[in-house]
C-alpha cells in the first residue's frame, strides 16, 4: 500500500461538525500539521470528506 501525507491548511472555525470530527481522527490539529497514513477505502473517504482543508501528497519510499 502507497503512503499519503496529509497537510491541514486551512483552519476549523466555522466548519461542519462532522469535517472537525473527520480531522481530529486523521490526527491533525493545527494547521499546516501533517500526519503520514496507509492509503485504503477508510482513509480516502475521510480525506474526501474534507479535501477542500488538505493538502495530499504520496510518500515515495
Amino acid at each position: 500500500m502507497a503512503q499519503l501525507k496529509v497537510t491541514l491548511i486551512k483552519g476549523l472555525m466555522r466548519r461542519k461538525p462532522n469535517q472537525v470530527k473527520t480531522v481530529k481522527a486523521l490526527g491533525l490539529s493545527k494547521r499546516n500539521s501533517s500526519v503520514i497514513v496507509e492509503e485504503n477505502d477508510m482513509i480516502n473517504g475521510m480525506i474526501s470528506t474534507i479535501r477542500h482543508l488538505v493538502k495530499v501528497e504520496e510518500v515515495k519510499k
